[in-house]
């Protein structure tokens, strides 16, 4: 096993962008040993998925979408939000 570097103390985030811009991590850092770890307080990245919805449902999102002066997909996003977040505490 090689000898790791040591990382050096940066003054400013810039200053530590362009560090890591021009070094390899792993000759400062033991990647084996690594663990992956998730941020549950993080906003959620978002994915773009592909649904049929009966015309007539989508006209009717819409609308309201237009009433509450938001875009349709966020109204959709948020209904289906508030749907699982019922259906988690009643279901249990």
């Amino acid at each position: 096993m090689k000898k790791l570097k040591e990382i050096p103390k940066f003054k400013s985030e810039v200053e530590e962008r362009k560090f890591w811009q021009k070094h390899d991590s792993a000759d400062y850092l033991d990647w084996s040993k690594a663990k992956r770890i998730t941020f549950p307080n993080l906003k959620p990245s978002t994915k773009a998925i592909s649904i049929r919805l009966p015309e007539s449902l989508l006209v009717r999102i819409k609308v309201l979408a237009n009433k509450r002066d938001i875009p349709y997909q966020s109204l959709i996003k948020n209904v289906l939000s508030e749907e699982f977040e019922h259906r988690a505490k009643t279901d249990k």
